[in-house]
């Protein structure tokens, strides 16, 4: 049985890395992997996976309102396909969170989702949030504080490298614009502004 996995983290805890490797493993193996990045993430160029530590693929880049589905039937029926990947899957909606459990039921095929559980402000992400309600295996990637601590928030920062507690909730960015924290940190930097 195929199932749906995500894999959640803070910021900086190799979730991309993580991901390039899994695709490498099903290609060692002479399997076929699909890609999928956001497109609304261009910080690599459009559609691309790029890891802090270097490393990188292309992917397709799906938009907001792109059927993860349609895309994995018309290309397995091309050329048959080990496992799907996204990147960044707290971007997804909730229709392609369900997209993707459909590829595990009816195509059988797995399907490995990265992305982060929340956003500056400690809330789901849509995606996340499906994910974690459907997702047959959750898994936690692990980074940590600049105390040591596991980190689970993932503080926005502003030009002044101090704390936003305002906004939208997407705003791409990385180090420049967040940094993963222990709880107790992120609630004394927020209260501290």
């Amino acid at each position: 049985m195929s199932k749906v996995y995500f894999y959640y983290s803070a910021m900086n805890a190799g979730k991309s890395t993580t991901l390039l490797q899994a695709s490498h493993n099903y290609h060692e193996r002479g399997m076929r992997t699909l890609l999928f990045s956001p497109a609304l993430d261009t910080r690599s160029g459009s559609g691309r996976i790029e890891s802090r530590i270097g490393l990188s693929s292309g992917s397709i880049g799906l938009q907001p309102d792109g059927n993860l589905l349609d895309e994995v039937r018309r290309a397995h029926a091309e050329q048959p396909v080990a496992c799907v990947l996204v990147d960044e899957a707290q971007f997804l909606t909730a229709l392609q969170v369900r997209q993707a459990t459909d590829i595990a039921d009816i195509l059988r095929i797995p399907v490995l989702c990265y992305g982060l559980r929340t956003d500056f402000q400690g809330r789901l992400f849509p995606g996340s949030a499906e994910l974690l309600a459907l997702a047959d295996n959750l898994n936690e990637l692990k980074t940590i504080c600049h105390c040591g601590r596991k980190a689970t928030m993932n503080l926005r920062v502003g030009p002044d490298g101090k704390a936003v507690k305002e906004g939208k909730q997407i705003e791409i960015g990385g180090n420049d614009r967040y940094v993963a924290m222990c709880r107790r940190h992120f609630k004394e930097a927020l209260a501290a502004v």
